[in-house]
């Protein structure tokens, strides 16, 4: 009897443990397959949170199909007391062993709030923004102009959460003064930079920071940028381009930065400029005029005066001296850069914006004469756009 009861004992143990090892296979198939999510969702995990919490948001979101299994998977791969503290973007489809993974892995957070600190040519700007999972754009939440608006609360709320992330935006065509100025008076930034780099070493691009980092740190990413974006322009450069180095190179791409914001123009203002110093044509540019006259501190804010087209004291008065200004007169952008260096081949020796617009663009031409008309015809346009009062300032409007 013992023997036909120790019998039975093993028969069923063996059948446990192929039960068990079938069920443990299919928890790890299911732990690895496709997750549920028909759409990307953002988790939130806060500070000191443990993975029980994680599991229950997730099930709630539709994210997991069995919190069971999530936890036992997290458990059994030594993840579950991995956490990061930051707000996550799951993807549509994903599995519960990628989720784990994007909550343990560490690292920035990749949704959720952040707050950007523009730096304009004409003025800064903050914006308090959110991802949508869903489109995977941000959308605003609230935006002011640093010492001109009231502050919003919400502004103030999301910059005290955990998890939110900053970073500061310095657009293409900004000066150097510009952007340490606006970096020295951002609240959240520590160590102010006494000196102003050279002007065009500044890379216009997005940089994140975390509250107290050092204004020089961020400038010095800027300058490496800006610096690798010139030697590889440099190295990919086009043949018989009328400069001698790379500064100089800058030179000419911040001229092409400021002259259009028109990515389609880009090359064949580099190509007015270019044919104009090869003809030992004067470049007539007022963007450079201007730089010489208020040294980058800020936009002019009226048009230029005819004593300043004839000063013999600017030495960026392009309408005076015959070759490219002493330096940049701005931070260029990469696509200026890459302009300057590699420009289109045209005839063009000419251009006038089309409108009151910039954004319009400029038309171009190879002589005087039709130069001439486009200006009757820019001038025009703006005396319509004035008695209508949809005139904007006064345009930089190029060679001339």
């Amino acid at each position: 009897m013992w023997r036909h009861i120790a019998s039975n004992a093993l028969t069923f143990f063996i059948v446990a443990l192929f039960l068990i090892g079938g069920l443990v296979a299919w928890g790890a198939k299911q732990y690895s397959a496709e997750g549920p999510l028909a759409q990307a969702i953002c988790v939130r995990v806060a500070s000191g949170e443990n993975m029980r919490g994680v599991r229950d948001d997730l099930v709630a979101q539709g994210a997991v199909s069995s919190g069971v299994i999530f936890g036992m998977g997290a458990d059994y791969s030594d993840k579950s007391g991995q956490l990061k503290a930051g707000s996550f973007l799951v993807p549509e489809r994903a599995s519960m062993e990628q989720i784990v993974d994007i909550v343990t892995r560490g690292g920035a957070s990749t949704c959720g709030t952040e707050i950007v600190y523009r730096v304009g040519v004409s003025r800064n700007t903050v914006q308090v923004r959110e991802l949508d999972p869903a489109t995977a754009r941000f959308v605003e939440v609230v935006s002011f102009v640093p010492g001109v608006d009231e502050e919003p609360a919400e502004y103030a709320t999301v910059a005290a959460e955990a998890d939110t992330r900053f970073s500061v935006l310095a657009a293409e065509g900004t000066t150097s003064w510009q952007i340490v100025t606006a970096l020295n008076s951002n609240p959240l930034l520590g160590d102010d930079l006494a000196t102003i780099p050279d002007e065009g070493t500044l890379a216009p691009d997005s940089y994140s920071f975390k509250p107290g980092d050092s204004v020089a740190s961020v400038v010095e990413r800027m300058a490496t940028a800006q610096a690798t974006n010139l030697a590889e322009a440099w190295s990919q450069r086009a043949d018989g381009l009328p400069y001698k180095t790379p500064e100089e190179a800058l030179v000419m791409a911040s001229i092409i930065e400021k002259e259009t914001s028109l990515p389609e123009e880009r090359g064949k203002v580099a190509s007015v400029f270019v044919n104009r110093l090869e003809q030992g044509i004067k470049l007539q540019t007022d963007p450079a005029v201007i730089y010489g006259v208020t040294k980058g501190q800020g936009p002019l804010g009226r048009g230029l005066r005819q004593s300043e087209l004839r000063s013999l004291t600017n030495p960026y008065n392009t309408y005076v001296i015959d070759a490219l200004p002493p330096g940049p007169i701005c931070n260029p952008g990469q696509a200026s850069i890459e302009a300057a260096l590699n420009p289109e081949a045209t005839p063009f020796i000419f251009f006038v914006a089309k409108t009151a617009v910039p954004a319009d663009g400029h038309l171009f031409s190879d002589n005087l004469a039709e130069h001439n008309e486009n200006v009757t015809k820019y001038r025009a346009a703006v005396a319509a756009a004035e008695a209508a009062g949809t005139a904007q300032p006064a345009d930089e409007t190029g060679a001339n």
